[in-house]
């Protein structure tokens, strides 16, 4: 028979209670049931929950995250509500800003305004595009009044697209007859605006415009419109003359090329025309004498001076 038979009185092994060597059981004490006693903690999950009202009675509510989550803390104080409420319609309006912030005088002249702005660019936009486009009904009709909107500040050419670009250097130089206090005529030397336009742009990160293509353009528009005996060819020659001959007396006078007292009675244009010479690795010869063409005198009036006034 096994030692841990059934009709053993060991409960515990060999030195349970109940055998040599074992702590005796008390007469009159139950029997131990081991099966019911658990060998760990129980898990928290495990636990029973504490009891809680019953649901009253209604229709299965599902879970909602946005309802059942907690309030955010924004800051507010306990008994402040935890959403903040809207402000009743018409309780406060938002502040006008820009044209709306104009009186309605105001607004009405602001339209005006931007009407005439649009109107201008409208015009202006057209005329440019009916200069550059091949010839057609509106340009043959209103040509007049197209180059005299256009010239000589809104001309356009296409020199920077052409296969043989510029390859010489132009410089514009004038020189004037001028009458001195005493009665005495003297003729200057020559003055190279040109020159003085170069210097004026060169380092400078911002030049001017008008340094930059007042006399230039002035000189193409002036080429332009005469023959190789600069004669004015119809009313656009005579206009680009009026228009070089004003520039480079507005210079002289910047230049104070009359001295104290004296007036400027002439003027006499000239171009110098220089080659660009070739790179080294070229095998081109070109002539690197410069080439003249001088205009004859040209008198000045009152209308050509700064302000009308010799």
């Amino acid at each position: 028979m096994d030692v841990y038979g059934t009709d053993s009185d060991a409960r515990h092994g060999p030195d349970g209670p109940g055998r040599p060597g074992g702590a005796p059981v008390p007469a009159g004490s139950p029997a131990l049931d081991t099966s019911s006693v658990p060998d760990s903690p129980p898990e928290p999950d495990s636990l029973p929950e504490p009891d809680s009202p019953p649901e009253p009675a209604g229709p299965a509510r599902t879970a909602d995250p946005q309802h059942d989550a907690p309030p955010v803390d924004a800051g507010l104080d306990p008994g402040a509500a935890a959403f903040p409420v809207a402000p009743a319609p018409g309780s406060y309006a938002a502040p006008r800003t820009g044209v709306a912030a104009l009186s309605l005088r105001y607004q009405i002249g602001a339209a005006l305004a931007l009407a005439v702005v649009a109107v201008v660019v409208c015009v202006h936009v057209g005329m440019v595009f009916l200069h550059v486009a091949p010839s057609n009904t509106l340009t043959k009709v209103h040509g007049r009044a197209i180059d005299d909107w256009i010239y000589p500040e809104f001309e356009q050419n296409w020199k920077l697209f052409a296969p043989d670009p510029l390859q010489q250097n132009i410089a514009v130089q004038v020189r004037a007859e001028v009458q001195e206090k005493n009665g005495e005529v003297r003729t200057t030397g020559w003055y190279d605006l040109s020159a003085q336009d170069g210097r004026a742009i060169d380092g400078n990160l911002l030049p001017s415009h008008t340094e930059q293509n007042e006399l230039r353009r002035a000189w193409d528009f002036f080429v332009a419109t005469h023959d190789g005996n600069n004669r004015p060819a119809g009313l656009r020659g005579a206009l680009s003359e009026t228009y070089l001959r004003r520039i480079v007396v507005l210079r002289l006078g910047r230049d104070d090329a009359a001295g104290k007292g004296g007036t400027i009675d002439q003027v006499q244009v000239r171009s110098r025309t220089t080659n660009v010479p070739p790179p080294k690795w070229s095998t081109e010869k070109i002539s690197d004498k410069p080439m003249d063409r001088v205009l004859p005198w040209w008198p000045v009036t009152a209308a050509d001076t700064d302000g009308g006034a010799r």
